[in-house]
């Protein structure tokens, strides 16, 4: 585990020149050791502190091994000597006191009974010898039986004398310790003595035997003494990075000037959060207390941030803090990542005297951020007014008190501003005016809480007449409308929305408007130009407390849009020419917004008015369907929905809606092409499936035209301005009030809503054709029978499909609104919208919702005929009854012959059955069937010729006439106007 630096000197990687601080110069990592620890050199270890640290430890362990070894090989000797000792002086006791010893002693052979007991003492006892002897020192026993009678060789006198006596002496067995005892009889006189030793050789080899024990250790001890004191050396060459003392010396020396002397602060902050050093410096710019070292950061009253900072150990480059009225530039590194102990340090610079140029820096950041943001904020829709009015409401309160825009009229109603012109007003004199918008910009909608460009109440100023445009440089008044306005109170005296404002020639924003430069006006009171236009007004702004304003003028492509004016009241300061590139930006990304805004005001103006010229402007009139129908353009763009209801022949009435895929003039188009090509093949009486066919092919011819490789109008390709590949999709029905059959196909549109008359509502299940335009692919039709008074609900994908919701989800919400029973088809359409319709539609809705009605059975007459000529007659007389019937005699006479003359056909050139069908609806219908396929062709005879005018003749006395195909086989129909009623009205 590292330590840390304590005390007031410098640590390692401290000061600006460390490795692991923010400083450079020596101590870079590169350096000598001051950041990060140096290669090991082995040549110069022993000049560096942990070499002679570890030289020195390593002879003092080495001196202390040894001696510990001495003292322990003579401690091991004394004590087997004085082991010895008192062995010999227990044997020579035990012995001299044996029983018997003293009557042994006196007895007539005292060796012969003495030897051999001497001799089982010594082996038993240990010793080397155990001799037994007279008090003059004869002996009796020893070892050596050959010693024996000798005499013995030692100090016996104080033995003799009653004493005992121990000694080391050379004697007959070499040097030997030795113990001599007295033997006493009962009056306690000396009768003999009993000597006991151990050799020296013998005391010896007993230490001797200790000594690899000993030395073992000694080496052991020394093993793990060398390796701690390694261990520490090498701990102690990491702390000190391998420096010799001059070196150390040095560096302290170093650092400690530089930490002294230098301008910059300097912080270094333990791993706990406690400051470890100080310069003077910092202790000046902090005004530290003098036991600051040692302290929690959080302890010595600095700033929060900071403190904060200090205490995180993040790295931070020229970061600005406070320190009281100061402002420091701090710069922030830890010392831990190269090695470094755990903490960090921080360099410190005065830049109070930089204040005033942060300060500015400050404001053209708070300008910048402004302006990004008025990116953000202004040209959210493609609405002119909205536009202008996000203009007002942002540059309040950031950078104004009261904004207003006035615009030209023609930019609200999508049209080109006057080049170099201005309206002008024919008032007498000259005063601010009112008038009503031109045609089209009432329709304009404002903004939440706006109350739109409508104008004042007529008696707030008088009228300006009528419209005129001169040139700027006639000297003209400038006329502009009030579009937008936002002040930070409700209650200024500025000119209200909608009005149309006439400003003098010297006013400010006629001649922003003329020149198309800014004009700003410091102090409002001290200019007399604008006030000149209208005194009164001008007097009361300057009573509010407006007193300063600039004047921009909306330019976009070069031309002037109109004018935008800011002003000051509560705040003090005037406008300087420093405001004046602030507002030009804010002006400029405002005025290209508008453009916009006003170009796709015209596009879209353009493509609704071509959009609802392709519609239907009203219903044609029929009575197999009650019809009601809602037709809403998007707001974002127009798209090519459409609908349709086309009466058939034979009462019945086909309902169509579809959708183009696009938006914009383009798909506006390709709709009215493809709504007159489905009045075209309604004409023909196709089927649904050979009408989606149809559109099918013409789509398919409408892309290779308009695709790459196609020809334009203009006879160029149109690779150039293509609009890219046309899609469509359509549902086709055909409902017969006389049948209650309904026959649909739809080709990749929404299945219809059938609601049955007790409320249930059900989505057709029909044939999902592909959408119009893939060409090749069949199209389905699909058959069923509608209840009488059941609501048929055809729309498009806009109605049902949201961004924040699923088609399914969609559905089912349409379901729900649709399930009322007893409805008209008004009341269904109106809830429909309530429901489904979204605040801002992005795609067009078409709705239609008809109630089937069912043709009377009593008009309606059908016979059969057979393939018989003479028959013919018999049919005449009932056609003729069945039409005085219905009050109809008038066209008895016509009816018979077009009759006649059909059925004559069919007889004659097609196969049976025959059948003939009489209806009575808003014309007279006759009808024949037969089973074949082939068309009748109208064919104009000659003078001489026999036969061929039987089609001519029912075309002349028929409204129309016509053929459609059946399954098995085709009808000729004709239609007759119905004769006035006897009140001289048509019939119902």
């Amino acid at each position: 585990m590292r330590t840390g630096w304590s005390g007031r000197g410098p640590g390692p990687g401290s000061g600006p020149g460390s490795g692991g601080g923010p400083g450079g110069g020596p101590g870079a990592p590169n350096g000598r050791g001051y950041g990060r620890r140096p290669r090991w050199h082995p040549g110069r270890g022993v000049r560096t502190v942990a070499g002679q640290v570890f030289v020195l430890q390593v002879g003092v362990v080495l001196l202390l091994v040894v001696a510990a070894v001495v003292a322990l090989v003579l401690q091991s000797r004394y004590d087997s000597e004085r082991e010895a000792r008192n062995r010999s002086m227990a044997v020579a006791e035990s012995f001299a006191n044996a029983p018997g010893m003293v009557s042994a002693l006196r007895g007539r052979d005292p060796s012969a009974v003495l030897q051999p007991l001497a001799e089982r003492a010594r082996k038993g006892s240990g010793v080397d010898f155990v001799v037994a002897m007279t008090p003059q020192g004869i002996r009796y026993t020893h070892p050596n039986p050959a010693r024996i009678g000798k005499h013995f060789m030692g100090s016996i006198r104080p033995a003799a004398e009653g004493r005992t006596v121990q000694e080391t002496f050379t004697g007959t067995l070499g040097l030997s310790v030795r113990s001599v005892v007295p033997v006493k009889d009962a009056q306690g006189k000396v009768v003999g003595l009993v000597a006991a030793g151990i050799t020296i050789k013998k005391v010896s080899g007993a230490a001797d035997h200790q000594l690899p024990l000993l030395f073992g250790a000694a080496a052991a001890a020394m093993a793990f003494a060398t390796a701690g004191t390694a261990l520490v050396s090498r701990r102690l060459r990491r702390q000190t990075h391998g420096l010799d003392p001059s070196e150390m010396t040095r560096m302290y020396e170093h650092h400690d000037a530089v930490l002294h002397s230098v301008r910059e602060g300097v912080l270094i902050v333990g791993g706990d959060g406690r400051l470890v050093l100080a310069n003077d410096e910092a202790r000046r710019l902090f005004d530290l207390p003098p036991d600051a070292e040692g302290r929690l950061v959080s302890e010595l009253g600095f700033d929060p941030h900071t403190a904060a900072l200090l205490a995180s150990g993040r790295p931070a480059t020229d970061e600005v803090h406070t320190a009281g009225e100061r402002l420091l530039s701090v710069s922030h590194r830890p010392t831990d990542r190269d090695g470094g102990p755990p903490g960090s340090v921080a360099t410190l610079r005065d830049t109070t005297e930089l204040r005033a140029l942060s300060g500015k820096v400050d404001l053209a950041r708070n300008r910048l951020k402004l302006l990004y943001d008025a990116g953000v904020s202004i040209g959210t829709t493609l609405d002119v007014v909205r536009t202008a009015q996000e203009l007002a409401e942002y540059a309040v309160a950031r950078f104004a008190d009261y904004v207003s825009v006035d615009l030209v009229d023609s930019v609200l109603r999508g049209e080109e501003p006057p080049n170099g012109a201005s309206g002008l007003s024919e008032h007498p004199d000259g005063v601010t005016g009112l008038s009503d918008p031109p045609d089209g910009i009432s329709g304009l909608s404002a903004p939440d809480g706006v109350s739109g460009l409508s104008a004042p109440d007529a008696g707030s100023a008088p009228d300006t007449g009528s419209w005129a445009t001169v040139a700027a440089a006639d000297g003209g008044r400038t006329v502009l409308r009030r579009t937008a306005l936002s002040g930070i109170r409700d209650d200024g005296p500025l000119y209200p929305l909608g009005m149309l404002i006439e400003f003098g020639p010297s006013a400010p924003q006629a001649r922003g408007f003329r020149s198309g430069a800014v004009t700003v006006e410091p102090v409002l009171g001290d200019f007399g130009g604008w006030q000149e236009q209208d005194p009164e007004h001008a007097r009361r702004i300057v009573d509010y407390g407006i007193h300063s304003m600039i004047t921009v003028p909306l330019r976009a492509r070069g031309v002037v849009l109109g004018v935008a004016s800011f002003m000051r009241a509560e705040k003090p300061e005037p406008f300087e020419e420093d405001d004046v590139s602030l507002a030009e930006e804010l002006v400029t990304r405002a005025a290209v917004c508008i453009d916009n805004a006003r170009r796709y005001t015209r596009e879209h103006t353009m493509a609704v008015t071509l959009q609802r010229s392709l519609l239907p402007r009203m219903l044609p009139e029929q009575n197999a369907l009650d019809v009601a129908y809602r037709y809403l353009p998007a707001e974002s763009g127009v798209g090519g929905d459409w609908f349709d209801v086309i009466p058939l022949p034979g009462a019945r009435v086909a309902l169509v809606v579809g959708d183009v895929v696009g938006h914009g003039l383009h798909a506006a188009a390709t709709m009215g092409r493809l709504r007159t090509a489905v009045h075209n093949f309604s004409t023909l009486d196709l089927p649904p499936d050979e009408i989606l066919s149809h559109l099918d092919d013409l789509i398919a011819r409408i892309d290779q035209d308009e695709g790459p490789g196609g020809l334009n109008g203009d006879g160029s390709g149109g690779g150039g301005g293509s609009e890219g590949i046309t899609g469509a999709t359509c549902l086709y029905a055909i409902y017969d009030p006389v049948t209650r059959r309904c026959t649909m196909a739809r080709a990749g549109h929404p299945p219809p809503a059938l609601v049955r008359p007790d409320g249930s509502v059900e989505f057709l299940d029909l044939p999902a054709g592909p959408p119009l335009g893939l060409g090749g692919l069949p199209f389905e039709t699909a058959e069923l029978e509608l209840p009488e008074g059941s609501h048929l609900v055809l729309y498009t994908d806009g109605l049902i499909e949201k961004r924040d919701r699923d088609i399914e989800a969609g559905l089912e919400m349409l379901r729900g609104a649709l399930a009322h029973p007893g409805r008209t088809p008004e009341d269904a359409c109106t809830a429909v919208l309530d429901a489904l319709l979204p605040d801002r539609p992005s795609d067009d809705i078409a709705l239609i919702v008809a109630r089937t009605r069912v043709l009377e059975p009593g008009l309606t007459a059908d016979w059969e005929v057979p393939s018989d000529p003479a028959q013919v007659a018999e049919v005449r007389a009932a056609v003729a009854r069945k039409l005085a019937e219905w009050d109809l005699g008038d066209v008895a006479f016509t009816t018979e012959l077009i009759l006649s003359e059909l059925i004559t056909n069919a007889i004659r050139y097609a196969t049976g059955p025959i059948r003939v069908r009489l209806l009575c609806d808003r014309s007279l219908i006759c009808e024949v069937f037969d089973t074949s396929s082939t068309s009748p062709h109208l064919r104009y005879a000659g003078t001489t010729d026999e036969g061929g005018r039987g089609l001519f003749l029912v075309s002349q006395f028929a409204d129309r006439w016509g053929t459609r195909y059946t399954a098995d086989g085709k009808v000729i129909w004709t239609e007759q106007a119905l004769p006035l009623s006897k009140h001289g009205k048509p019939r119902p």
